[in-house]
């Protein structure tokens, strides 16, 4: 039997109890609404401290994603200054609860900047962080201007990050369904990342609606989508980190899928 954790994302409100009915080990969480530029209250019973000692009294390793708006790669002032603000916020928030890391998408710029830039404002966001908890860069499905979708770019990202005072709090999340519309080959998808980075600290494990190099970010479970089920477990056993299931509905099938499938 395979050691690797595996779990979904839940609401955080009541989140030790759902990770428990599906069978999870793991349960990722959003601090607030993902579509808003503030943090709010998880709304668990108790709060943050309530949570931080029932996942820990349940043996369920809890993640943060931070919300989707943040964009720390952006030239522009009106999106960068505060998505700085909000990271942190959400780092802040996510020592709270005792999280093990807080996913980060990567970013874009736009057509008429440099990328340089980009990479640069990620590395100055990463400076700027007071946090303990691992910063977990995302690869991103689509996007031409992307800061992690293409491998190139990743390279060039992580060697920004790098650069950083701050280097050591910063970490990798591999996204099965990302990599595949986003062009990179699953087969060696691991073996590639890792060659940049030296480590995947999450897998989220998603099938795909939609094709390999779509760009679309779609997830399907697992045998519904696009990708091969060979594929995707072979993903999950090479980069032998914790995995969240991100789909929407019920993950138990997910979860058990992964488990048979990694036997």
């Amino acid at each position: 039997m395979s050691s690797i954790r595996i779990g979904a994302h839940v609401e955080a409100a009541d989140a030790v109890e759902q990770a428990k009915a599906i069978g999870a080990e793991v349960a990722q969480v959003f601090l607030g609404d993902p579509q808003s530029w503030k943090v709010g209250e998880t709304g668990y019973p108790g709060g943050a401290e309530a949570l931080r000692a029932d996942a820990e009294a349940a043996g369920i390793d809890l993640y943060v994603h931070a919300p989707y708006v943040i964009n720390v790669a952006s030239t522009n002032n009106r999106i960068r200054i505060p998505s700085r603000k909000l990271l942190q916020q959400t780092m802040t928030g996510a020592a709270a609860i005792g999280a093990k890391g807080v996913v980060v998408h990567g970013g874009h710029v736009t057509a008429k900047d440099d990328p340089a830039t980009g990479f640069d404002n990620w590395r100055k966001a990463i400076d700027s962080l007071d946090t303990d908890v691992p910063v977990l860069i995302e690869n991103t499905a689509g996007g031409d201007h992307s800061m992690a979708r293409r491998l190139e770019r990743i390279e060039q990202l992580w060697e920004a990050v790098m650069s950083s005072a701050n280097a050591s709090v910063v970490g990798f999340t591999l996204d099965t369904c990302h990599a595949w519309a986003g062009g990179i080959d699953l087969d060696t998808a691991v073996e590639q990342i890792t060659g940049i980075t030296g480590r995947i600290d999450l897998v989220h494990a998603n099938d795909s609606r939609d094709t390999a190099g779509s760009g679309a970010d779609r997830h399907a479970h697992f045998g519904e989508g696009t990708i091969p089920g060979e594929l995707l477990a072979g993903v999950v056993a090479a980069a032998g980190a914790p995995v969240v299931c991100e789909t929407h509905g019920d993950m138990a099938p997910d979860i058990a899928w992964l488990r048979e499938h990694l036997a």
